[in-house]
């Protein structure tokens, strides 16, 4: 019962810390002032984007490779080979891209975020930005959150390209399945609400990396050992949290518009 009750304060805490950021970004544009600091806002975009690009491209290349290796074998058994570039986008749009997407970006960039602003919460710097009335949330947690937001179905679609060409790449190898054909089958076979779907979740996504390792950062207690312990539980919540709700959303999904 202890477990379930701290995770909906917690849920609770990150839900205000949201709305908090929200209003003093309203009273910031009321004021006739940036939002967020564009500045910060850039630096954490190339971070979030152009920085994570190899990883989520690389990996989500093998994981493509590997699938359509191993499905193509099982499928050869029953005559049924083609349908791997079927498989592999329907997986990847819907599925693997924007989860896969994810859970680097909450191992990769989440534990970035809860260090910086665990340090600066130690260091008493967030107290000293208040102080001199700046908004802590608006100045250190919206730009953060809203480069995650926004870069998240971007390297969703990133690792979906990867996929495909290391799925591609393998057919043609072990399948003798030709470039036209794979990719041809693709475009036939997707539709526009399994990229709707993927890019919908990877939004989501980026929300729940950024606000949870902004929350982490900002609650962190006890000196340097309090932001590694936060800086690891930043990494395990965002990835657990990316799966549930991507478990919950299919659910839903399948239940309102697979009948």
């Amino acid at each position: 019962m202890n477990a379930i009750r701290h995770t909906f304060q917690a849920i609770g805490a990150i839900f205000w810390m949201l709305v908090h950021t929200g209003e003093e970004m309203g009273d910031a544009v009321r004021r006739r002032r940036p939002a967020f600091p564009l500045r910060v806002f850039h630096q954490q975009a190339y971070r979030v984007g152009v920085g994570s690009v190899p990883l989520v491209a690389l990996v989500c290349f093998f994981v493509g490779l590997t699938i359509a290796l191993l499905t193509g074998h099982q499928l050869r058994s029953f005559g049924q080979e083609r349908m791997v570039p079927v498989l592999v986008a329907i997986a990847f749009t819907r599925e693997l891209g924007p989860l896969m997407t994810g859970i680097m970006l909450a191992a990769r960039i989440g534990a970035a975020y809860t260090a910086e602003l665990g340090t600066m919460t130690v260091a008493e710097e967030v107290e000293a930005l208040e102080g001199m009335g700046i908004g802590a949330l608006r100045y250190l947690v919206s730009p953060r959150v809203l480069a995650a937001v926004v870069l998240t179905p971007c390297l969703a679609v990133v690792g979906n390209v990867f996929a495909l060409v290391g799925a591609a790449l393998i057919s043609l190898w072990a399948f003798h399945m030709a470039w036209e054909f794979f990719f041809t089958t693709v475009l036939d076979t997707l539709l526009i609400r399994d990229l709707v779907f993927g890019v919908f979740k990877s939004l989501l996504f980026g929300v729940i990396v950024g606000a949870v390792s902004c929350y982490k950062g900002l609650a962190v207690t006890g000196g340097a050992a309090g932001v590694g312990t936060a800086a690891t539980a930043s990494v395990v919540t965002s990835i657990t949290a990316v799966i549930g709700f991507d478990t919950v959303f299919n659910v839903m999904v399948v239940a309102l518009f697979e009948k």
